[in-house]
C-alpha cells in the first residue's frame, strides 16, 4: 500500500557532490529539502576523483566564475560543517620548452580573463614544494585559488551537517522509480511531494528520464586513480600538474603553443592520448598522495581494471615528481557522465523538474556554485 508522506519545497534525487549541493543550497534559503539515495551512502565519482576544486583549469568567463564561486561556498561549508580544507593552490609544472611557452602565453593574458596567476623560476617552484623533479624544470605557473578536500571525508559529514544542522530530510537506500506531478515514488512503493525537484544521478538519470537522456548526448567516461601510502613527514604542498595537463583543460585554449604541445605528445607518446592521460598529484589531510588519471570514453570503457594505464601514470609521475615512497595503497576507477559540449548538462522538464548533471571531471570544482545559482533561480 502507498504511505502518502509529508510535501517539501525543493527533493532531491542523488546524494553525490551535485545533489548535496542542490540541498544545501536550498536548505540555506529556507526551503524544506528531502534528499533521496538508492545506496546506503554516495559511491559515485563524488568519492573516486582528487578533491581538487579547480577554478584555475576552467574556461574565462561563467565556468571560472562558478568555479570561484564554489571556491568561496567550500572554505564556508567547511568551516560549518567541520572537515578538513585546505587552500592549497596549485603549480603547472613545464620540464619541455613547448610547455613553458604555454605557461607564459596564458599568464601573459591570465589578468585579463580574470585568473590570478604567477610563472615561477625553477628555484621559487622549488621553495613552494620540495616535490617537483628539479632535473630539466624550467619554471611553472602559481596559482593560489586552488583548494583540497578529501572526498571520502567530504561525503560522510556533508549529508550528516545537512541532516542535524540544516534540517535536511535525508533517505539512503531508496531508489526512485518515477517522478511525476511533483510526486516522487521510490520501489517500495513509497511516495513524496515536492514543489521543486532536482535530478543529480549522473548518468543513470535515464532511468527515470529516457527520453531526456537519448538528447543529452551525454557520455560516459571512465577513469583510473591511484593513492600512495601516507608521506606525513612529506608534504607536497600545493596541487601539482605536469605539461600533460595543459592538453586536458580549456583554459590553455587561448594559448598557441598548445598545438606543439598536443603535436608532440602524439608523436612521441600515443599512449597517452590513446587512454587519455594526464598526470596530477594531491594529497590529503592524512598524508596520502592521490595520483591520476586517464579517460577513457563510450564503448572503449570495459569494467577491467587496466595494469598498463596505471604504469604508464607512474610512469610520467616520476619524471616530473619526487616523492618520499610511490608505495601504491590503493587503485580505483570510476564513471562519470561528461557533456561534450560545456562542463555541465541542465535540462527542465515539465512540473519543476530539473535535470542537473553531466559535470565530468569538474564536479568538486563547480557543484556548490551551480547549487547556489539553480536555488537563486
Amino acid at each position: 500500500m502507498t504511505i502518502m508522506n509529508p510535501s517539501y519545497d525543493v527533493a532531491v534525487v542523488g546524494a553525490g557532490i551535485c545533489g548535496l549541493a542542490h540541498a544545501w543550497a536550498a536548505a540555506r534559503r529556507g526551503a524544506r529539502v528531502i534528499v533521496f539515495e538508492r545506496e546506503r551512502r554516495s559511491l559515485g565519482a563524488s568519492i573516486r576523483n582528487f578533491g581538487m576544486v579547480w577554478p584555475v583549469g576552467q574556461s574565462a568567463g561563467e565556468d571560472h566564475t562558478l568555479a570561484m564561486n564554489s571556491r568561496s561556498l567550500w572554505c564556508e561549508l567547511a568551516a560549518a560543517a567541520g572537515f578538513w580544507v585546505h587552500e592549497c593552490g596549485s603549480i603547472h609544472l613545464a620540464h619541455r620548452d613547448d610547455e613553458w611557452d604555454v605557461l607564459q602565453e596564458f599568464a601573459a593574458q591570465s589578468a585579463e580573463l580574470g585568473y590570478d596567476c604567477q610563472l615561477l623560476t625553477a628555484g621559487e617552484v622549488s621553495q613552494k614544494t620540495d616535490a617537483a623533479n628539479p632535473d630539466g624544470l624550467l619554471g611553472g605557473l602559481w596559482s593560489p585559488t586552488e583548494l583540497c578536500v578529501d572526498p571520502r571525508q567530504v561525503l560522510q559529514i556533508f549529508p550528516e551537517f545537512l541532516s542535524s544542522q540544516c534540517q535536511v530530510d535525508m533517505h539512503f537506500e531508496t531508489p526512485i522509480r518515477s517522478v511525476a506531478d511533483h510526486a516522487i515514488q521510490s520501489t517500495d512503493g513509497n511516495t513524496w511531494h515536492a514543489q521543486e525537484v532536482i535530478i543529480a544521478t549522473g548518468a543513470d538519470f535515464k532511468s527515470l528520464f529516457p527520453d531526456a537522456y537519448v538528447d543529452s548526448g551525454l557520455k560516459a567516461c571512465k577513469l583510473q586513480m591511484l593513492r600512495t601510502v601516507a608521506q606525513t613527514q612529506h608534504r607536497v604542498g600545493p596541487h601539482l600538474a605536469s605539461g600533460l595537463t595543459q592538453r586536458h583543460y580549456a583554459n590553455f585554449s587561448v594559448c598557441p603553443s598548445l598545438t606543439r604541445v598536443k603535436q608532440r605528445v602524439a608523436e612521441e607518446t600515443p599512449e597517452l592520448d590513446h587512454y587519455g592521460i594526464h598526470v596530477m598529484a594531491s594529497q590529503n589531510h592524512q598524508g596520502e598522495v592521490v595520483l591520476g588519471d586517464s579517460h577513457e570514453y563510450g564503448d572503449a570503457i570495459t569494467p577491467f581494471h587496466r595494469d598498463k594505464i596505471d604504469e604508464l601514470i607512474l610512469r610520467e609521475l616520476q619524471q616530473v615528481l619526487r616523492l618520499a615512497t610511490w608505495t601504491i595503497a590503493e587503485r580505483w576507477s570510476g564513471i562519470y557522465a561528461k557533456n561534450p559540449h560545456r562542463n555541465v548538462f541542465e535540462k527542465q522538464l515539465p512540473d519543476n523538474v530539473r535535470i542537473v548533471t553531466g559535470l565530468g571531471g569538474a564536479g568538486m570544482t563547480l557543484s556548490l556554485g551551480i547549487g547556489a545559482r539553480n536555488l537563486a533561480d
